[in-house]
């Protein structure tokens, strides 16, 4: 059985990057990409009542004619969601990448729990559709499957670029060791160079640490160096990613130490806006 990615797609500009993205997983590793289009409660047409106290029989004629006009909004956000689906297939396709659409109606978070388990990875955009209106905030949504989802997920950046050095931010802990063996597990990453990282004190026990995780990545093919920088962590990656320059960072979900900030409440959204690369975040 082929194992698969879902990428979530909003029709925004992140949408074209997701699916470029999704394009370079797939064709390294194998996947099938099923593309997941969630239509919310609110464009399924089911309307607030904006009558008010108007008499009886002018209420009953406005509620006929707002219900209309939601049944309309709702066809509509069907049509759009179909719309959406079908550009980012043929993008896929034009990279000879296999991939399916999926519709779905309701909650984003319980539409991606029916269809995780049989997924690899989820991808999803680090801003949505509103991201003119607010370029200095991430994606509404982003911080609930953060949280939510229970498979590693590809955090996407507003443009794709080849990756072929990528950065592992490590801090000892048992999250931290299982986003090295990922790295080093999958066909993804194969034959592609890494640094692993940790932000604090230069100590014989950090650069143990290092030594390990690289060794680990040694024996799977990639090329690793390591590195010990000091500063709080959000700002330390960030500025050696576009330094070097890296093209891709990833992370490990929790942890312990001051890298365990980056995945608790704010500090880790701090951490998406501020780093210019897909951030991969692995269980």
């Amino acid at each position: 059985m082929t194992s698969k990615i879902i990428a979530l797609v909003d029709g925004s500009a992140y949408s074209k990057s997701i699916c470029d993205h999704a394009a370079w997983i797939a064709g390294r590793a194998g996947y099938e990409v099923e593309l997941m289009h969630v239509l919310g409660r609110r464009e399924g047409g089911v309307g607030s009542d904006l009558s008010g106290a108007i008499s009886l029989g002018a209420r009953s004629s406005l509620l006929k004619e707002l219900s209309g006009l939601d049944e309309q909004r709702a066809k509509l956000a069907v049509h759009r969601g179909r719309a959406i689906l079908e550009d980012a297939r043929a993008l896929l396709e034009d990279a000879d990448v296999r991939a399916t659409e999926h519709l779905r109606h309701g909650d984003l978070l319980e539409a991606i729990s029916e269809k995780e388990q049989g997924a690899d990875m989820i991808l999803i955009g680090k801003r949505g559709e509103a991201m003119d209106f607010a370029k200095d905030h991430l994606g509404s949504n982003l911080e609930r499957v953060m949280r939510a989802t229970s498979k590693p997920l590809f955090v996407v950046s507003r443009a794709f670029k080849p990756i072929s050095r990528i950065l592992v931010a490590y801090d000892g802990s048992a999250s931290a060791m299982r986003a090295v063996d990922y790295v080093a597990q999958s066909a993804l990453y194969a034959g592609l160079s890494a640094t692993v990282v940790t932000v604090g004190a230069d100590s014989e026990q950090a650069r143990k640490g290092l030594e390990d995780a690289a060794a680990r990545l040694g024996r799977a093919g990639i090329d690793a160096t390591t590195e010990i920088v000091s500063g709080e962590p959000e700002e330390a990656l960030a500025e050696l990613v576009e330094a070097a320059p890296y093209e891709h960072l990833v992370m490990g979900a929790s942890g312990h130490s001051r890298l365990r900030a980056l995945f608790v409440g704010s500090t880790s959204l701090e951490m998406m806006r501020t780093c210019k690369v897909p951030i991969l975040l692995v269980r």
